[in-house]
């Protein structure tokens, strides 16, 4: 896997004049201190790179402005940072260069609830933002799993649990506040909820993960909080019958707002984490969104055709403290598998494929996991054809990083035969270079190349990520 960091060579070390330059500006708010550039070079992926030369913690769009004109001056790469969740090494260092910290900018600047929408600083976690939201009748749906930062997530076009209803980031976000490679600040979109009007700026920064502009404002959409809201989860005896069962849903109509697959090895890493003392099976984790009586005959439904899949063990509630219970075995499931290796790192991949095709595709997958004998686990928003495989390896054992990528290169290119994605939600960074362009075909990766060169000619803001 250390093939895709750049050689050491590209990096592009931060001059002493522009350390110098940094400090006097930001006085405490930049650092040059090894453990918070060492704390700022790693996110959730496998990979090791070299940390930044130095972190800047911004506290505003002109802070982001300042920190990229003073970097472009002496073209040294600059790298947004957000939660450090990323999955894909988006935020490694690879090239070096300064690190701007995102979190300070929190501010939620404005709830428009005649409008349904908010926008917000960067640095704003979906959890934050709905907290501000309680009393308003309205939420942010977007639940990646980690409390993410509302810029990150515009960065990687984040989905999550709730897409199935309500669609991802792409779908949610109306405008933008966006930080150019020369220090200008561009804003993108309006507060109406749909335009012709040119080029749509605002989907080619959504995505982009960094290397186009750096996000430091979002504007988003809103939705009403539903009147009545209940979970409810089901046992199956095999993955097949649980994603059988999720394309039944589907197809029926069932207005389901959010259907999650966990397998088995998953169900066992949460129970002796959060001792929920789940079936040891392969399970659906459903909620269903609306009225008191249309929330009812969607789980009665769900129950009937999770009946005729096998399903066993069909349980639901409908309060806040039973639903958070449910639905802390699906947020802790990557943490909770972590300890079951301890030592160990997550080689983590996401496809997403037409849902006609799903149960092919995860099939294929578990049958190659369990013959190879590493461990591994799978979660999935099966509801919109979106799965996540993650293999544990020894970081000791090259044989045990090698085939994982082998795991992960077949399933990929399954994904792909099939009609789907390489990364549903994920994102590129360093992991999936090679899959974008199998997927994408030349042209269209040189079409992506010449925006690139376009909107960033020094090739500084988050080099080394997308294309190699």
């Amino acid at each position: 896997m250390n093939d895709r960091i750049p050689s050491a060579a590209l990096r592009r070390e931060a001059p002493a004049e522009l350390l110098g330059a940094l400090a006097a500006r930001f006085g405490d708010a930049f650092s040059t201190a090894r453990a918070v550039c060492e704390q700022h070079g790693r996110d959730e992926s496998p990979f090791d790179a070299a940390p930044p030369s130095g972190v800047v913690f911004c506290a505003s769009t002109e802070d982001v402005a300042d920190a990229v004109r003073l970097c472009a001056a002496h073209a040294v790469p600059v790298i947004a940072f957000g939660a450090g969740s990323s999955l894909e090494g988006q935020l490694l260092a690879v090239q070096g260069g300064i690190t701007l910290d995102l979190t300070r900018m929190n501010g939620v600047l404005e709830v428009a609830a005649e409008d349904m929408l908010a926008t917000v600083q960067a640095g704003v976690t979906r959890l934050q933002l709905n907290e501000e939201l309680r009393h308003s009748g309205l939420f942010f749906p977007i639940d990646p799993g980690a409390d993410a930062t509302l810029g990150g997530m515009t960065a990687t076009r984040a989905s999550g649990t709730n897409a199935v209803r309500y669609g991802t980031m792409r779908d949610n976000v109306l405008a933008l506040t966006v930080v150019l490679a020369d220090g200008r600040v561009v804003r993108t979109g309006t507060r109406a909820r749909k335009s012709s009007a040119g080029y749509d700026l605002t989907r080619l920064f959504i995505g982009s993960e960094g290397t186009l502009g750096i996000v430091t404002e979002v504007t988003l959409r809103l939705h009403p909080q539903p009147q009545a809201v209940a979970a409810a989860v089901c046992s199956f005896p095999g993955v097949a019958n649980a994603v059988d069962c999720t394309i039944e849903l589907i197809q029926a109509a069932v207005p389901i707002a959010r259907c999650e697959l966990m397998d088995a090895h998953a169900v066992r890493a949460v129970n002796a984490h959060d001792h929920l003392g789940l079936p040891e099976q392969p399970l659906l984790l459903m909620e269903f969104h609306g009225s008191p009586d249309g929330v009812r005959e969607q789980a009665q439904t769900a129950q009937e055709i999770a009946a005729g899949h096998q399903g066993s063990d069909f349980a639901w509630a409908d309060t806040p403290e039973e639903r958070t219970r449910l639905w802390k075995a699906r947020h802790h499931a990557y943490l909770s598998a972590l300890q079951t290796r301890p030592g160990c790192r997550c080689v983590t991949t996401d496809t997403c494929v037409p849902i006609s095709r799903l149960a092919e595709s995860i099939n294929d997958t578990v049958a190659e996991a369990d013959a190879a004998g590493l461990p591994y686990f799978v979660v999935g928003h099966v509801g919109d054809g979106n799965f996540h495989v993650g293999y544990l390896i020894d970081p000791e054992r090259p044989e045990e990083r090698d085939l994982a990528e082998s795991l992960n290169a077949s399933l990929v290119r399954r994904a792909l035969r099939l009609g789907g994605t390489c990364t549903g939600e994920h994102g590129v960074g360093l992991h999936k270079q090679e899959f974008l362009r199998e997927e994408a075909g030349e042209l269209a990766i040189d079409l992506m190349r010449a925006v690139k060169q376009a909107l960033d000619p020094a090739g500084i803001l988050n080099p080394g990520k997308i294309f190699r």
